[in-house]
């Protein structure tokens, strides 16, 4: 990057999170490592990015809260300068079929993967605007193409990101700011570790490429869209599935 940006990434002390901030900071970005309650991980991607040479904080808040999208734009912009590069990346699954799904948990699963990505853009947009550039990349799911038996909350709240991220692109796209999203497919994290004894063998079946993706396979799309190199592309849904979603 030829000027420092600010990027924050949601989620960003493990997994898919954590590879997208090594990422970035290997591009030149200064990095916000959001977390909500693994303050020990997201130190030490701090650092690790602090050890080569990159900046970086951590920065801890639900985002279940209402507030939370404010305060960290604001605690993000008061310690390193107002974001540029906005990583929609945290969420959770969650288990239940619809049958048994209580209100709460259908409304939590939006919240966190859907509400949240919209209250940070919402907080971190007045100032990519004004500045006539700026970058917000949400991370959805292949589950919002194809669906998900017992997860239908989250398909719903992934699928939501899309028609979120379509719309943003359309109103911020005069203004020298783009929106995409990222569809991963099955990827090594934690969230899908305790699945693969029952699913893998499965799993690599419906992949193209015949095996589960790496977290920075996903953040080298990530840091791509985040990039000059990406200055024409908005509006796009970037698979990162080895195949499991075309089109």
């Amino acid at each position: 990057m030829d000027t420092t940006r600010i990027a924050l990434v949601t989620g960003g002390a493990r997994g898919i999170g954590r590879a997208t901030c090594l990422a970035l900071a290997a591009q030149g970005a200064a990095v916000a490592v959001h977390y909500r309650s693994r303050a020990d991980a997201a130190q030490a991607v701090v650092e690790q990015i602090r050890a080569a040479g990159g900046v970086a904080i951590p920065v801890q808040a639900d985002l279940l809260d209402p507030a939370a999208g404010a305060r960290l734009a604001e605690q993000v912009r008061a310690e390193l300068g107002p974001v540029d590069i906005l990583v929609n990346n945290a969420g959770e699954q969650g288990t239940a079929a619809v049958a048994e799904l209580a209100d709460a948990e259908w409304q939590r699963s939006l919240d966190l993967n859907l509400t949240a990505a919209f209250r940070l853009a919402r907080a971190c947009l007045p100032g990519m605007l004004a500045r006539r550039w700026g970058r917000i990349i949400n991370v959805s799911s292949q589950a919002a193409y194809t669906g998900s038996v017992r997860h239908a909350h989250y398909a719903a709240a992934k699928a939501g990101l899309l028609g979120f991220t379509f719309s943003l692109a359309k109103e911020v796209g005069p203004h020298n700011v783009t929106a995409n999203v990222i569809v991963p497919g099955r990827i090594e994290t934690d969230m899908l570790a305790e699945q693969l004894p029952a699913r893998g063998a499965e799993w690599l079946r419906q992949t193209p490429l015949g095996r589960l993706g790496r977290p920075e396979e996903v953040a080298a799309a990530i840091a791509f869209l985040a990039s000059e190199a990406a200055s024409y592309i908005t509006g796009a849904a970037l698979h990162v599935g080895g195949g499991l979603v075309m089109g």
